[in-house]
């Protein structure tokens, strides 16, 4: 427990100086300012007294009435802390249950916003916002109220700002599988983003109280945090922040990778859903031997089975005394489909001796989930063995797993010996295999291995690119904007490993969407290039200027070669595409 909240704190903390908190910023510094005297007013008038009480003849000296202490900074971040914490575990389930939008907590954050910039600009609103907390009998706390409602709209715009520690703490509230350690990691994480925020605030009412001018200036600086902090609710709401957040480096990217993707941190965060797969953290990925990782997590959550009779599912219970083989994947992962031919092998030389294999296909784009589809590609892909569609990626957070393509084996009494993750090890895994089928049957006369070789991958070929404007990485070019269409043109030089746009695209989630006279050019290093695409249309592929074929596309989304060379080398691909085409992800290979 002691290490998952620190995970959280330390990824709180990241998160709070990241870009991606840079808009709200201003309004937290400016949330400290002018305190004290109601509307920002002068301060209360001194008062006289005695200087030995209330007696007749006594001097009468003045002495100011002691100073209210600002706490608008605390109440902001209390505020902050606890909207970010409530609404990212129970959000989505309180949303779910009265029917609502899932972009409606988005707005109410956004409203919160104007009202309190409202509040500044117009004392009254103020007065009004501040009235749920007059019947607290502390001046003060009363005075705060405002303040308390401007964190809680704070935290609700908060929750955008995602890496490995708030992705698992969504994934839980998500899925309304409320644990301690979930509870524990969010609090943490939400302490952890408090910290700087709060040295942020109290450097804004620092300021306030010490420089001259503000002092004197009191009602008009809350006038212009008042003007400011509507104007941020509409930048907000227009997504004109985005172009600022991804003009700046990510600077916190190799600290987050360090924490939050760390392999402590992976075996903590994705098994924090079921116990009942705690053990697996006992073992490591792609060791030479087999061990004991505990009894195999159920499969179950599945929304439909392949290649079993009548769409029976497959029971881990009933496969005992069989040597079985779960493989996670995705069927337009590349790599998943590179280890299918060794998975297809093992399948097809040890299935009589006692193997049995289940593919969990686990998707990574929302064109996966359709149960049509994955069965076409199935087919095509030459898979016979039993196929669970994981959609709700139950099965996936049973096997506490994070990758595409992940293998795991689980001997003839229901215990996980081994798993590993990626591509390669092939020949180390038919070993293994043969040795579990050894153990569960002495007897049994094994064919001879199959021969399949780890492929020579390329260590220095381009990576893996999405085109999806929530994980978009390599680009370069005109700032890209959200989900509509949009003209860009491509940069005088694209380096290595970068791609751009030119003509008019759509920047989706899942996919970019062509327009009018769309290209798209990559400066790649590699063997092989290959790109999932959907929709109606063509492609025209060019390689340093010279046309290499037309890639016709029609229907369900699915991988295409688009270049495939005998040896890597680095070149400048260009794609032409006809209005309508859909681009999900670049592989190479």
């Amino acid at each position: 427990m002691f290490t998952l909240v620190l995970i959280g704190l330390l990824g709180g903390l990241i998160t709070a100086v990241s870009p991606c908190i840079l808009p709200v910023l201003p309004v937290v510094f400016l949330a400290g300012g002018p305190g004290g005297a109601p509307d920002g007013g002068p301060p209360p008038a001194p008062r006289e007294r005695g200087d030995d009480g209330d007696e007749p003849g006594d001097v009468l000296v003045k002495d100011p009435e002691p100073a209210v202490r600002n706490r608008r900074p605390y109440a902001v971040v209390a505020g902050l802390v606890v909207s970010f914490s409530f609404f990212t575990l129970l959000g989505v389930t309180i949303i779910s249950a009265l029917g609502l939008p899932d972009d409606i907590l988005r707005y109410v954050g956004l409203g919160l916003l104007v009202l309190i910039g409202l509040g500044l600009v117009f004392p009254p609103v103020e007065r009004l916002l501040e009235r749920p907390f007059a019947k607290i009998p502390q001046r003060q706390v009363n005075k705060e109220g405002g303040a308390f409602v401007l964190g809680l709209g704070l935290g609700l715009l908060y929750v955008p700002c995602a890496g490995p520690v708030l992705a698992a703490i969504t994934v839980a509230g998500a899925r309304g599988e409320l644990s301690l350690g979930i509870v524990a990691l969010t609090l943490s994480f939400a302490a952890g983003t408090a910290l700087p925020l709060l040295v942020f605030a109290l450097a804004g009412r620092r300021v306030a109280e010490r420089v001259t001018a503000f002092r004197k200036r009191a009602r008009g600086l809350r006038i212009v945090a008042g003007v400011v902090m509507i104007a941020l609710a509409g930048a907000l709401a227009l997504n004109v922040t985005d172009a600022l957040q991804r003009a700046l480096p990510d600077y916190t990217s190799s600290a987050q990778k360090q924490i939050e993707d760390s392999d402590v941190a992976r075996q903590k965060l994705s098994g924090l859903y079921d116990d009942s797969n705690k053990d697996l953290s006992r073992c490591e990925d792609g060791v030479d031997e087999l061990r004991s990782c505990g009894k195999a997590p159920a499969i179950d959550g599945i929304s439909a089975w392949l290649n079993t009779p009548g769409g029976a599912p497959v029971d881990l219970a009933r496969e005992r005394g069989k040597v079985v083989l779960v493989d996670f994947w995705t069927y337009s992962c590349i790599n998943c489909q590179r280890s299918l031919p060794h998975v297809k092998a093992w399948y097809d030389t040890y299935k009589d001796a006692g193997l049995e294999v289940i593919g969990v296909h686990s998707p990574e784009f929302s064109f996966e989930k359709k149960e049509s589809n994955v069965a076409d590609q199935t087919r095509r892909l030459g898979v016979t063995y039993p196929v669970a569609l994981d959609n709700k990626l139950t099965t996936w957070n049973n096997y506490r797993n994070r990758f595409w393509p992940a293998k795991y084996l689980i001997d003839s009494h229901g215990t996980v010996r081994h798993f590993t993750f990626g591509e390669g090890r092939y020949a180390q895994t038919e070993q293994l295999i043969r040795d579990l089928l050894k153990e569960a049957d002495p007897t049994v006369q094994l064919p001879a291995p199959t021969g399949q070789k780890d492929a020579q991958l390329t260590k220095d070929r381009t990576p893996e690119t999405y085109l999806s404007n929530f994980r978009v990485s390599g680009y370069v070019g005109d700032p890209i904007v959200d989900d509509k269409p949009t003209a860009y043109r491509f940069p005088s030089d694209i380096p290595l490993n970068r791609f751009s746009l030119d003509g008019t695209w759509t920047a989706g989630y899942q996919h970019f969407t062509a327009g009018d006279d769309a290209r798209l050019a990559f400066t790649y290093h590699a063997r092989n290039v290959n790109l999932v695409l959907g929709g109606r249309g063509k492609v025209t592929v060019l390689v340093d200027g010279k046309t290499e074929k037309t890639v016709t596309v029609s229907g369900t989304p699915t991988m295409h070669r688009l270049i495939d060379d005998d040896t890597a080398r680095t070149a400048k691909l260009e794609l032409r595409f006809t209005p309508g085409i859909e681009a999900y992800a670049f592989t190479f290979g």
